[in-house]
Parts: C-alpha cells; structure tokens; sequence
C-alpha cells in the first residue's frame, strides 16, 4: 500500500490540524470508524484510495463551512459512510468522498483523473451538477442534470447510488436552510431521487428520502400522521409482540427456519394511502406488518399457510410477488388477516436473499473486480428501463415533458397481464390495450386498431386488470389517435404517441406555414422567387430558430405572422403600416424580446413574441398568480395559459412547437395599490360536526377573505364534504388558507378544485 509524497505531506498536515482541534480529532476518529467498516465489509478491499481521498478533500475542503455551521468536509464523510453501508468497493467510497470537488473546489476533472485514475474521474464527473451552462429557467437546468446522471449511470451505476447518498444526508440536513429551499429540494427529492431509489430496488434508502421529504412538503399533514400513528403505537406494540411470539413459536413447531419481525408503516406511505382512499388511519390494513424472513423459498410459502391456519385471511388481499416479482425485481408474499379483536395486520414472507434486495436493492449484488464491473443478469434487467429512459429523452426536447415522463416510470404501480402465449406484459394501473401494444413493440401500438381481452372484443380505452390475456389486432398502414393521449397511462405509449402526432403535426405546420406565405406574397404582389430558402434560414435565425423549416413551422401553428415574415424578407417591396416584430438573436435574446399582452378585466401577462395575439387563463385549472404557467398556442383562439400542474398540459404540449412562455406581469390595479383577486374553488373533506362549518369560515375570513359562495354535501363514511369559492390574490394567499383549515381538528382533507 504506497501513497504519494505529497499525500503524506497532506496526511500529516492534517493529522497536525486534528490534534489543535477537538472536532478535527472527532472527525479523524469518524474516518477511521469508516476504513474498519470498509475492511468488516470487504475484508479484501485495499483502503488507500479512500485514505488518499480524504485526504484530497481535506485540503481543498479547509474553510469552507455548512449551512448549519459545521465544516464542509462532514458532507463528504456522511456520504462515505452511507456508501460503506451500502457496502460498496473503496473505488465507488472515493468517489463519493470527492463528489462535490469539481463543483465547489477550484479542482478539475483532469485533475481528479490523474490523482486517482479515470473511472474515479468519470463517476465524479456523471455526479457534479451542471453549473457552469445558462438555461432560460429552473426545470431546463433540472432536466439537463438528470439527463447527464442517466446517462452516466447506464455506463456505471455507482454514480447514481453516490447521487442517493449525497440526497440522502442533504435532507438529513435540510433544517438549516431557508424554507423555500427546503420545500424545492424536498420536492424535488420526492419526485425524482425517491422514486430512483424505488426503482433501483432500495427499499431502505427511498422510505427514510420519502419521510425527510414529507415533513418539507405538507408539514401539515406530516404532523397529523405523526401524531395519529404516535397515538396507536403503544397498543400496535403491545398486540405486535403478542403475535410476533405467536408465529415463532408454531414455526418452531413446525419446524420452519425462520426470523420473525415488525414494523409499523413509514409516515408518508400512510399519508399517499389516506389519500388515495380517502380514509382514516384505522382503516390502513397494513399499518402494522410482521415480516417472516426464511432460508427457502418453498419455506415461503409454507408459512403463508400456517399463517391463514392461525388468522383468517382478508379477502382479495394475498399478493405473491414472488412468482410474478415486480418491475424493480422485488419478491415477497403478502397477506392481509383479521387478528383478535378485529385488528387487521399484514404479513410480508420472504428468504434472506430476497429481504436483502427489497432493502438495498441493486446495491446488494453489484459487484467489481479487477477495476471492471461485473453485472449479473438481475442487475442488466434491472437497468433496462435506464437504458430505455436514455433512449426516449433523445426524442423529448421538452425538458418539462422529460421530467413529467420520468416520473410516471420511476413509479409506476404495475398491473401484471398476458398475451395469449402466456409470456407476462406489465402495464401501469389503469393501463389500456394501447398501453399493453406500445410494451409490446412500437410498431404493434401504432398499427393497433383492437383487442381482445380474456377471448373479448373491448375498446382500446378498457382499463386492463390482473391477470388478464390481451391479444392485439393490427392493421397495416394505420397510425396513432390524438385521442389515444386521453387514456394511455404508460410513459413509453405516451411518449411513442405524441413523437408520432408531433413529427405529423410539424409536417403539416411546415406546408401551411408555407402556403399561408406564399397567400401574403401574392396578396402584395411579392414574386416568391425573389425568397430563397436562405433568406428564410438567416430570417429564422433572427427569431431564435435554427432552420428555415423552423421558421416556416412557427408561421403554421401561428406562432409568427406571415406578413411581418414577408416584410422582414421583402421590406423594400412590401409596405404595410403594421408593427414589426422585433427581431432576435438566439434563444438567450427571445426571452429579453417580450410582450405585455393584457387578459379580460385587469389581469396582463408577460408573453414572448406576437403583439397582436389574444391571450386568455385556461378554464380547466384557472391559473392565479404565483403558479408557474406555460402557454399553449390555440388555433384560432391565441394562448391559452394553463398552470405547469394541470392535467391537461401533457396531453396538450406534445407539439412543443405550439408552446410558448409565459410569466405574470405587474397589473393595473396592483400598480395603484391594489391587488387583483382570483375565484378559487376549495374542496374540504371533514368530520360532520356542529359548528365546524363556522370555523372553517372564521380561517377563511381571518386572512381578509372574500367568500363568493359555500355549498355542503353528505360523503361516504360518515364525512361532510364542503366546498367554498374565495378569491385569492396569489398563491402563498391562498396557501395560507389551505393550511390553516387543514389544521382545524376533523379536517380530514383540503383541496383545491380546477375548475370554479
């Protein structure tokens, strides 16, 4: 084990340093708490590399400090040290304690690559954020990372699991920043790095991102889980233990090698339950759950019976997830039984093997040898879908459609079907025939004109459940529905449809734009010979476009005016009175060339682009200030601004050419003092009790409110269903209301409706 002269200069630099400062000796102590994991994990593994590493980073690191305080190089350690649990080989363990050089230290990647070699280099690399390159907004500059942290993770996966860890301690942290950097990373946690780990496998790692995550997101809700859960818990010990010495000892009389455990369901899976289902906490069959952990598999399933012989089982509620694992490769038996007393609980049985997966997931069995990853036929199926995602967002130059799609993969909840051959199609909830196509093959989806369901005849918009056999009827020479969008759930067939309508649609907009032009010349006696396509490419170039079919494809979706195309190409022949577009230059010039468009009453919005096109707030999700929003070119209509989260915004902007941004201006009557106010539609789900009607108005008018109209219904279960129309003036507004009614006791769920 050699190390560099000038690594031993750096050792005993800081070996010095740590002996004049208590936290730095506490900090040595921790590193080489890590080195002996390392060696308990990998007891063949040479550590100086890592040693090396640390080493690195506490000369480049020195000074620099947290957001809570503490020196920069805790960060680096932590995330050590969730990889030495991961137990991982001291190559991926130095990566992750240089992880933030290149981005936060004058080092470069040359460098780190020859200190510690190239495959150290390019894991830090895949890892470091893109920093240094300018985009028009948030979500382009979050795409491009995730994009760059796929493809590096098809080559070596390790660079996504140092990406988890440094998530991971990130918000273990995340307290000592300002709240709404806390809310946007924790939003961010929840919809791209928790369900990562998901799909990866990593059980463990998800839950604890999911809970740190929640506690951001919905501090309301967070807390009223905590507290319902807190309240059960004694009792849920109590009858837990009861049963955890009931099932050892009819395994050990049956002679089953078995362990036996419990656990009470993580906060934020109760919370998406209660949610979906639109019930209490005591309606959540599997708040509490007992593992059985086996050596065989047969022992599995021998268990499940002993267990249906002690409890009676709850109908409909017995998955085996061993025969048919899901997609991230999970395999476990559940069951649902009615305990003594009515307690429901659910019972997970698995063998030691297929616990360790369902934790730690594709961390449990990479392996590396030699300098060379050795990927096991488990590990490549489990990195097809990475693959296959790396391959569509080569199709996707929305950045906010990438995003959206990656999300709907990386947490799918899965319907197991069949083809007629028997061979498995698994296919999101609610998916469709078209879905089961598009999973078939690309062409099967686009040439899919039936099917038949179980020997059925269905429509292509029936939703598939387990178990069924799906056979698909095809005819050459057809092609995709628009429609289609409105029922397909998997992001391969949406992402198949709307590549297909937007290459479609591009062709058509590029032959309109050009008879729409050739229209105006010949309208002002404008020979089309004196145009060239070259005199449209410089043109477009002017308008931020790469192309002249660019150009052309703007004027037939209506995005540009073919007469002030024509006037820009032809001044000296063309006169015509109306303004100008100003012209641009480049993309980066396009968001400084805006418009102040103004809406119906009082409202204006800032627009790129046309001066004379009608602009008005979507009625499906009634945008109000504060939201981010996007705008949709209507033919015939002008922009529609939508809210980014309306439903309706995916199926809409698959022809990105048609998509135009948009941002809230300053309004009149916000200029004279006065704020402009929206109508919003709030759906309250609570307990039907006296006088809760009255404190949900007196939130309501506290905040200087104005209530339009309030209409009450009877629910199911015995709940009150209210619904209040207020004006908000903007979104921290109307958050203020929300939170404070979901605080209110019996408040079971606030809602904001789409539509007034």
């Amino acid at each position: 084990m050699e190390v560099s002269s000038a690594a031993k200069e750096i050792a005993a630099a800081s070996r010095n340093e740590r002996q004049a400062s208590p936290n730095g000796e506490a900090i040595a102590e921790r590193f080489e708490r890590l080195i002996d994991r390392v060696r308990e994990h990998r007891p063949s593994e040479n550590p100086a590399p890592i040693r090396k590493a640390w080493d690195f980073c506490v000369r480049f690191h020195e000074g620099q400090m947290r957001a809570s305080g503490e020196p920069y190089i805790i960060h680096p350690l932590e995330v050590a040290e969730v990889l030495a649990e991961m137990k991982l080989d001291a190559t991926a363990i130095a990566a992750g304690l240089l992880h933030d050089a290149v981005e936060d230290t004058p080092v470069t990647s040359d460098e780190i690559a020859a200190e510690f070699g190239e495959q150290v280099a390019h894991i830090v690399e895949g890892v470091t954020k893109i920093d240094k390159i300018q985009f028009a907004n948030r979500e382009d500059r979050q795409a491009e990372n995730v994009r760059k942290m796929l493809l590096a993770m098809v080559s070596d996966v390790r660079v996504v699991l140092i990406k988890l860890a440094d998530r991971l301690h990130n918000m273990r942290t995340l307290e000592h920043l300002k709240p709404e950097r806390q809310e946007a990373i924790a939003r961010e946690t929840l919809d791209i790095y928790a369900p990562l780990a998901h799909r990866l496998g990593m059980g463990k790692v998800r839950g604890e991102l999911e809970d740190l995550a929640f506690r951001y997101t919905d501090p309301v809700s967070y807390q009223q889980v905590a507290e319902a859960v807190e309240a059960r818990r004694a009792d849920g010990e109590q009858f837990m233990a009861h049963v955890e010495e009931m099932i050892a000892e009819q395994l050990r009389e049956n002679e089953i090698e078995a362990r036996v455990e419990w656990r009470i369901k993580r906060l934020y899976s109760i919370w998406q339950k209660l949610q979906k289902s639109q019930i209490s906490v005591d309606q959540v069959f599997d708040l509490l759950a007992i593992r059985i952990i086996t050596q065989q598999k047969a022992d599995c399933y021998a268990a499940l019976g002993l267990i249906h012989t002690l409890w009676r089982p709850v109908p409909g509620r017995v998955k085996d997830f061993i025969a048919i694992p899901r997609a991230n490769l999970y395999q476990s038996l559940h069951t649902t039984v009615m305990g003594e007393n009515g307690h429901q609980f659910e019972v997970q049985i698995r063998t030691e093997e297929m616990h360790r997966i369902a934790e730690e997931g594709i961390a449990a069995h990479w392996k590396y040898k030699a300098g060379e990853s050795v990927i096991s036929a488990r590990d490549e199926q489990r990195l097809a879908w990475v693959r296959q995602l790396v391959e569509w967002q080569r199709e996707m130059t929305d950045p906010n459609e990438f995003l959206s799609s990656l999300k709907m993969d990386l947490y799918p909840e899965e319907v197991y079907t069949f083809t007629p051959r028997g061979k498995v199609v698994i296919v999101p909830a609610d998916g469709t025939p078209v879905d089961f196509a598009y999973t078939v093959h690309t062409e099967v989806g686009h040439t899919c004109v039936g099917a038949k369901v179980n020997g059925r005849m269905v429509p292509l918009r029936t939703k598939l459940r387990n178990g069924d056999i799906v056979e698909i009827v095809t005819q050459t020479g057809h092609t995709p529905s628009r429609d289609w969008l409105t029922f397909t759930k998997s992001p391969r067939a949406r992402n198949k449809i709307k590549h297909w309508l937007n290459e479609n649609q591009r062709l058509r907009a590029i032959d309109v734009g050009r008879k729409l032009l050739e229209r105006e010349a010949r309208k002002f006696k404008v020979p089309m010979n004196r145009i060239e396509d070259g005199d449209l490419g410089r043109l477009a170039g002017d308008y931020g476009l790469a192309t002249a079919t660019d150009l052309l494809a703007g004027i037939g979706f209506g995005k540009h005016s073919a007469r002030q195309v024509l006037n820009r190409l032809a001044p000296e022949l063309l006169h015509t009175e109306e303004p100008e577009e100003a012209p641009t230059t480049g993309a980066a010039a396009m968001s400084e060339a805006v418009r102040k468009l103004h809406l119906t009453g009082s409202d204006s919005l800032q627009v790129e682009g046309q001066n004379d096109l009608l602009v008005y707030r979507a009625r499906c999700c009634n945008p109000i200030r504060g939201e981010e929003i996007v705008g949709y070119v209507t033919r015939g209509k002008g922009v529609a601004v939508h809210a980014r989260s309306c439903p309706n915004v995916q199926n809409l902007l698959y022809e990105s050419d048609r998509r135009i941004e948009v941002e809230w201006a300053p309004t009149a009557s916000e200029i004279a003092g006065r704020a402009q106010r929206y109508p919003v539609r709030i759906t309250v789900h609570c307990d039907d009790r006296s006088g809760m009607l009255k404190e949900m108005t007196a939130i309501i008018s506290s905040d200087d409110t104005n209530i339009r109209a309030v209409e009450t219904r009877d629910g199911a279960n015995g709940e009150a269903i209210v619904e209040f129309v207020v004006e908000a003036e903007d979104v921290r507004h109307l958050t203020r209301m929300v939170t404070g009614l979901r605080r209110l006791p019996g408040v079971r769920e606030v809602q904001r409706a789409q539509k007034v």
